[in-house]
């Protein structure tokens, strides 16, 4: 039976955030509000609940789930060949609605779908994200709708679509917007925008003036 907590109510609050943070480190799945839509979480280190993700969603691993994290410190540990623009890039934009695809450590033991070697990784600006994020550290996280469904911009929607295939339910209340990351690609000696969102091309070009923008 799915459980859900209002966190906008500070005691529900805190309660919701531990006992959400245990459910992940057990493997299973929660829900959590971010700055662009509800997205379902994972532990990004364990196979299995990636797998009862991608499962929940109906997606298949041709659609490799992202990766949220608390702290752009995190990024050392997880990723590896990181230019100096891919850092400014996070020195402008993080947190917020700008998505990363890097190449992962090698050595990482993770299986989040067919990545080619890479992760897309990003640090949400949502005070609760943030803070089961610093608690629990790398999630993966996708939006929290059936795939052709859309993306939720509320608890309720969230949970009329997963119901209890997901342990716990983080209700921040409705999210800003339906405006997804804008995604950009470090793994080249030029970034490339492969997909405009919040941030355009002409933002991102502000600190990266030789951003390419994918064809």
């Amino acid at each position: 039976m799915a459980r859900r907590y209002d966190c906008n109510d500070a005691t529900d609050r805190k309660t919701g955030l531990r006992e959400a943070a245990a459910a992940v480190r057990r493997g299973e799945l929660v829900v959590l509000p971010t700055d662009t839509v509800y997205g379902i979480g994972a532990d990004a280190f364990s196979a299995e609940a990636v797998g009862d993700l991608l499962q929940a969603k109906g997606r298949g691993r041709n659609m490799p789930t992202p990766v949220l994290i608390g702290s752009p410190n995190t990024l050392h540990g997880l990723v590896t060949d990181f230019s100096e623009q891919a850092w400014e890039l996070v020195d402008a934009f993080w947190p917020g609605a700008l998505t990363l695809v890097a190449r992962h450590q090698p050595s990482l033991q993770w299986d989040l779908g067919e990545t080619r070697g890479t992760v897309a990784v990003r640090m949400p600006l949502h005070p609760v994200a943030i803070e089961l994020l610093t608690d629990f550290g790398p999630m993966a996280v996708s939006s929290a709708n059936l795939t052709g469904h859309p993306s939720p911009e509320d608890c309720d929607a969230a949970q009329a679509m997963l119901g209890d295939s997901v342990s716990v339910y983080l209700d921040g209340g409705p999210t800003p917007g339906i405006v997804p990351s804008s995604i950009v690609d470090v793994t080249g000696k030029v970034p490339v925008l492969l997909r405009a969102g919040a941030l355009s091309a002409e933002e991102l070009r502000k600190v990266v003036p030789d951003l390419e923008v994918a064809s």
